[in-house]
């Protein structure tokens, strides 16, 4: 075959695979931020009933179009301990279902409108003010790039035809026989586990027996071991990951193999009646040619692949439903927990969550949460330490100090999380969430901060000997618990996210600004008539002083909340 056609025949399928998957990066972006609000109350909506977290898995896929990033999630999110093994496993099974539908849309006979599709997306990506206009634009860019991505590949694959060493060299998986089938099954599994993308691998196997380069049974054959192939990626993400994230990459690869397995078995009956399907339904066998543009093409067996994918994993999906708890409880006792004690995560963010930013961003918002959560249980620690008298008790001291230290490494994995979330393609809505996170986890990490400086202070104190008045430490405790109420009232407005409830926040704040005022003169007062030593006095302002830091930080989130920049 002449050189030059070879060499375009390559930059047909390399370009036209790039330009693919480009696209369908495009589809998830644009879908995720375009139905992001769905996918958050999609996840939410996953209970540990099968029939529920498998719908979910399923519509979810739908929108990200790509199963691998579901099941990768899916991993992250068991692995912070988010979703337990039988949601996940619930939710992988529905991944299968919803990543069906990218052949469905390839199925679509407009492949010849995928560059005016991509052209006219891009303008209105690129020159529309209205963001959710341009994301909408940025989906349809991507859906025009699969149909001109697929036209290049196709047209690349076409002079295959014509080369005898190809066709003899395929010739040797052909699925005549059960170990023939096995082979086009392996090669399947590898070309998928190598681009790690079944949308990919089954639109190039679209590509291959349009232009009748393999028949309809050997496209058959590679989408099922597709299936297989696909689960590499979350594999892959589970590696480092905790014992239960490793138990729902397995659960991913049982399912997929097993289910492969069992319809080899049935393979001949199988693709018999999707031909016969095919045939009632649209009145032509699946092997009859069409001429177009003087080239002859296989319209018709595009349909049938679609259908052979999306069939399998739906029947594998009802057949393994029922036992999703029996294949939880099945990986628990064949995948055993580590002899090493496994580090408890102290967040819930892992980097497999950012592939989708609309859940990702609210798990970081999670942590937020948790961090007023725990500014609250610190608070009343203190007040148990400072009640105590001389008496500490140790055991609280260390707590503190543990769950400050715990609040700065959540708020620089908040930090770290979120900074990539903003730094991506996403909408404004999303972005600018992301940055009132980062402002408010670091506004709570230095009310923590105040919390513990407190404490240092009270041991000073007890450390030299001193003790505060009675006068003073009611003042004091009286304060603590007006400031505990005040960090209780901004948890609840963080939550809630309503600006009325922010302002409620900014009035209490000038109460304990004058009540601060107000304990302070009247401990000078204390110390002209001398009830107190040079060093408790200044121990005792700086506590008063670290209370009114905690009210202010607690301001500054109030007012990010308002909308004040």
């Amino acid at each position: 075959m002449d050189s030059k056609l070879v060499l375009e025949m390559i930059f047909n399928i390399i370009g036209g695979l790039g330009i693919f998957l480009f696209g369908m990066k495009s589809i998830s972006e644009g879908m995720q931020a375009v139905a992001g609000e769905k996918l958050r109350k999609l996840i939410h909506a996953i209970t540990n009933n099968r029939f529920t977290a498998c719908g979910v898995g399923t519509l979810v896929t739908a929108i990200i179009q790509s199963s691998s990033i579901t099941t990768v999630i899916v991993v992250g999110m068991v692995n912070a301990g988010i979703m337990t093994l039988t949601q996940a496993i619930g939710v992988i099974f529905g991944a299968n279902i919803g990543t069906t539908i990218t052949a469905w849309i390839l199925v679509i006979k407009i492949g010849k409108y995928g560059l005016p599709i991509l052209g006219i997306s891009a303008i209105i990506y690129l020159f529309s003010k209205n963001e959710r206009l341009r994301y909408t634009a940025l989906t349809f860019l991507g859906l025009g790039m699969i149909f001109f991505g697929l036209e290049l590949m196709k047209d690349g694959f076409a002079p295959l035809r014509e080369m005898e060493q190809f066709r003899q060299w395929f010739s040797h998986f052909a699925p005549t026989s059960y170990p023939g089938i096995i082979k086009c099954v392996l090669v399947g599994s590898i070309l998928t586990a190598i681009v790690q993308s079944s949308s990919a691998t089954v639109g190039i196997t679209m590509g291959l027996a349009f232009n009748g380069v393999i028949d309809y049974p050997t496209a058959a054959a590679l989408v099922l071991g597709q299936n297989i192939g696909t689960t590499i990626t979350a594999w892959l993400a589970s590696l480092g990951a905790t014992t239960n994230a490793k138990r729902a990459s397995y659960a991913h690869i049982f399912f997929n193999v097993v289910g492969v397995i069992w319809i080899t078995f049935v393979f001949e009956a199988y693709i018999k009646g999707v031909q016969h399907f095919i045939l009632w339904f649209k009145g032509h066998e699946v092997a009859a040619s069409v001429i177009e543009n003087g080239q002859v093409t296989y319209p018709y067996v595009m349909g049938a692949i679609a259908i052979t994918h999306t069939i399998f994993n739906i029947v594998n999906t009802i057949v393994f439903l029922p036992f999703v708890r029996l294949m939880a409880n099945a990986l628990i006792h064949l995948v055993p927990e580590r002899r090493k004690v496994e580090r408890p995560r102290l967040t819930a963010l892992d980097i497999r969550l950012l592939d989708a930013p609309a859940i990702g961003i609210e798990q970081s918002q999670q942590e937020i949460f948790k961090m007023g959560k725990t500014s609250i249980e610190m608070m009343v620690t203190l007040k148990d330490i400072l009640q105590s008298g001389s008496q500490i008790d140790t055991t609280k001291k260390d707590s503190i100090f543990q769950q400050e230290k715990n609040m700065d490494l959540i708020q620089k994995e908040v930090v770290e999380f979120v900074s990539h979330i903003i730094t991506g393609s996403i909408p404004h809505d999303v972005a600018e969430q992301g940055r009132e996170q980062l402002r408010i986890a670091d506004e709570y990490e230095s009310i923590s901060d105040y919390i513990t400086n407190i404490l240092k202070l009270d041991l000073k104190l007890h450390n030299a000997g001193e003790s505060i008045t009675a006068e003073g430490i009611n003042a004091l405790l009286n304060l603590h618990d007006k400031v505990a109420d005040y960090i209780l009232l901004l948890n609840n407005a963080v939550k809630s996210g309503l600006k009325e409830d922010a302002v409620e926040v900014e009035k209490k704040g000038f109460a304990i600004t004058e009540l601060m005022k107000k304990y302070r003169s009247e401990h000078l007062a204390r110390v002209e008539k001398g009830q107190a030593s040079p060093l408790k006095s200044l121990m005792y302002t700086d506590m008063l002083n670290s209370y009114r830091r905690i009210k202010d930080h607690g301001l500054n989130i109030a007012e990010v909340l308002a909308g004040e920049k």
